[in-house]
């Protein structure tokens, strides 16, 4: 029962960080793994657990749909879903041990990319021209990273989006939002399928994500632009450094 209380306190926590900003997944996986749940399937239960909550996040966003860039929402949620399904593939055949050694390197690029996306973007469309079919493409392997791992995925949409000159970040954030939610939902039926899913713990946890997820999309929403893109942006480095210790330390 103590360990129920815990994870239904986690996923709160975990369902707000990803309506703020991304990364649930580091305080939800650690968790399910610390009561016993092995990593690759926690990170299959982390994502069924806290899918909900982003939906939940996507509903209190819905004022700030709107299109941002040369490729139009419903687009990107295509391209996110046949991606998450090919990462929900690879997760399935992948060891446990390269899914451990990989993760902290993906999440380091994020964390630059969304970081100094502004400038990066602004030095390759000096040289380049960035449109729309490479975004597309873009967009096409962060789904797969999301349907393999999801951790953070929501920050490396945001950071390949501003790589690509999208400025507005409520609207980003809304589109954000809700492909994580498709990405995941994709993912979730393969992981289904093969039987690795802990229910009780997933069960658990659903309930606390959903209340977080609603509850910190709120409240992120009254954040002014310039707060929220520093704070995801500290909160992204902070969370890539403490996956690297985990993983090297």
């Amino acid at each position: 029962m103590t360990s129920y209380v815990f994870l239904a306190l986690v996923a709160v926590v975990s369902g707000a960080m990803n309506a703020v900003a991304g990364g649930g997944t580091f305080i939800s996986l650690p968790a399910l793994m610390s009561v016993g749940v092995p990593s690759v399937a926690a990170n299959m239960t982390s994502t069924l657990a806290l899918c909900p909550g982003t939906f939940a996040s996507a509903f209190a966003y819905r004022h700030d749909f709107r299109p941002f860039g040369d490729a139009s929402p419903i687009l990107l949620l295509g391209v996110s879903l046949i991606g998450g399904a090919a990462g929900a593939l690879l997760l399935i055949y992948t060891p446990s041990s390269a899914f451990d050694a990989i993760v902290p390197w993906l999440l380091l690029t994020g964390a630059i990319a969304f970081a100094f996306g502004a400038r990066i973007g602004d030095f390759l469309r000096a040289r380049m021209t960035l449109g729309k079919t490479a975004l597309v493409v873009v967009q096409f392997f962060v789904g797969v990273y999301g349907g393999y791992f999801g951790a953070a995925v929501g920050l490396m949409m945001l950071a390949v989006w501003t790589i690509f000159g999208a400025r507005d970040l409520k609207a980003m954030a809304a589109v954000r939002t809700l492909t994580v939610s498709v990405t995941n939902a994709m993912a979730i039926v393969f992981f289904i399928f093969i039987g690795q899913i802990f229910w009780r713990e997933a069960g658990v946890m659903l309930a606390g994500g959903v209340v977080g997820g609603y509850f910190g999309a709120r409240a992120a929403r009254l954040l002014p632009p310039r707060t929220l893109r520093l704070g995801i942006a500290w909160l992204n480095f902070a969370m890539t450094a403490w996956v690297f210790w985990k993983a090297y330390g």
